[in-house]
């Protein structure tokens, strides 16, 4: 099932359940007016999207309409609960590699980032950029949205807490991260508002690309004023979704409508494949020849990430967005 929330004007917008093509959506409303309304009463609401779902792909028995991502806000729009975590060791190598970073690290045990949630960043709007020297950031990521985990629930049990799956841009302002890491609690000024993707899945929709080991087994593509940038895979996490969602919920219950993200998708291969952010790419350029050559984001800077599943049809639709200058008011 896909899933998106329409512009509306409400801060929670308007449902819509979207085709398996991306082409028609039909609204939510006899069953559930938001998202969120969805994913605290998933197991009484989920089956009837369901059915509207398998009639919207089939073409009939419902009225639909043509789906545009450019009115379409993040999936869910504002939550609880947003956790960024360091799923992949490698890009957190990159990076101490090329700057000799100490960093503190327990063996077995993720990093995760408690993030802010009451403001997500629709796919296809503009991004307001405070200032260029703010050294602006991109990092595509994929994410889980959770059903009510009780606290302690071992790695298989909050696996099957999972009901969907979107893909984001953690926007990043490389320029306030060192001093925030320094001063040694959580990220505030390097890690503005993030963009999620159009579309929220559930894990079936990933096909083989749901890997049986808690893994996503698809490519993150990203460019960068059309050029390629890079197609990492999700598949060389270090934790599985399960092993993260435990960590998460040791001593705490993670009430539904909680978001995981991955971190910065990162591949040992980095240098064949490309990256998912500028941080990781300056990095490999430092190690190689001393210096980082690719500038960090302008205002004008379009950029996109997208999944293409084994079909090759896109599957949560492109984040596909513009920095602009920031105005106050506006």
């Amino acid at each position: 099932m896909k899933l998106a929330t329409l512009n509306n004007g409400r801060r929670d917008g308007r449902l819509v359940v979207v085709s398996r093509d991306l082409r028609h959506a039909t609204d939510a409303a006899p069953v559930a007016a938001t998202m969120q309304q969805l994913i605290e009463d998933w197991d009484a609401r989920a089956p009837g999207l369901q059915s509207l779902y398998e009639m919207l792909n089939a073409g009939r028995g419902v009225e639909h309409f043509a789906f545009d991502p450019a009115q379409a806000m993040s999936p869910l729009p504002r939550t609880h609960q947003f956790v960024d975590a360091s799923a992949f060791l490698n890009h957190g190598n990159i990076m101490e590699e090329a700057y000799k970073l100490d960093v503190k690290k327990t063996p077995g045990i993720p990093v995760l980032v408690q993030r802010q949630s009451d403001d997500f960043c629709g796919p296809c709007d503009d991004y307001p950029l405070h200032s260029e020297a703010d050294n602006g950031d991109f990092e595509g990521e994929f994410a889980v949205v959770m059903a009510d985990t009780p606290m302690a629930s071992p790695p298989e049990a909050c696996a099957a807490q999972i009901r969907l799956v979107m893909i984001l841009n953690d926007v990043s302002l490389r320029a306030h991260l060192f001093r925030e890491l320094q001063m040694g609690f959580g990220f505030i000024n390097a890690k503005p508002a993030t963009v999620f993707g159009p579309v929220a899945v559930t894990p079936d929709e990933l096909g083989e690309g749901w890997g049986a080991d808690g893994r996503i087994h698809l490519e993150m593509r990203v460019s960068r004023n059309g050029q390629w940038f890079g197609h990492p895979n999700g598949r060389e996490m270090d934790w599985s979704f399960g092993e993260l969602l435990a960590r998460l919920a040791l001593n705490r219950n993670l009430r539904a409508g909680t978001i995981l993200g991955t971190g910065t998708v990162s591949n040992r291969a980095a240098r064949e494949v490309g990256s998912a952010c500028l941080a990781e790419k300056r990095a490999l350029e430092k190690i190689t020849t001393g210096d980082s050559s690719t500038p960090f984001l302008t205002w004008g800077d379009r950029l996109r990430f997208e999944v293409l599943g084994a079909d090759g049809q896109s599957i949560f639709g492109a984040i596909d967005h513009r920095f602009v200058p920031f105005k106050a008011g506006a």
